[in-house]
């Protein structure tokens, strides 16, 4: 597979905490939007860790074209 399909065409708002680790779906065929759920597996995609610094919200790239993995960057709006 070399291209990820887009589960939606704009971001995801989630509630994340400090110091938990996150799984971020790269390859868009995860059905726990927008984290992994092993979908993955055999697509050559690998999913996308992350820990943040701050118990916040967050906007995670819906589009899975984001230069700014995990988070939104606006890509959605040029497909």
């Amino acid at each position: 597979m070399s291209e990820h399909p887009s589960p939606r065409k704009e971001p995801y708002e989630v509630e994340v905490r400090a110091g938990k680790t996150y799984w971020w779906c790269a390859c868009g065929l995860s059905r726990k939007q927008p984290f992994c759920d092993g979908s993955h597996k055999g697509t050559g995609f690998e999913p996308f860790q992350f820990t943040p610094a701050a118990s916040e919200t967050v906007y995670l790239c819906g589009c899975k074209q984001t230069a700014a993995r995990p988070m939104c960057d606006g890509s959605h709006e040029r497909l």
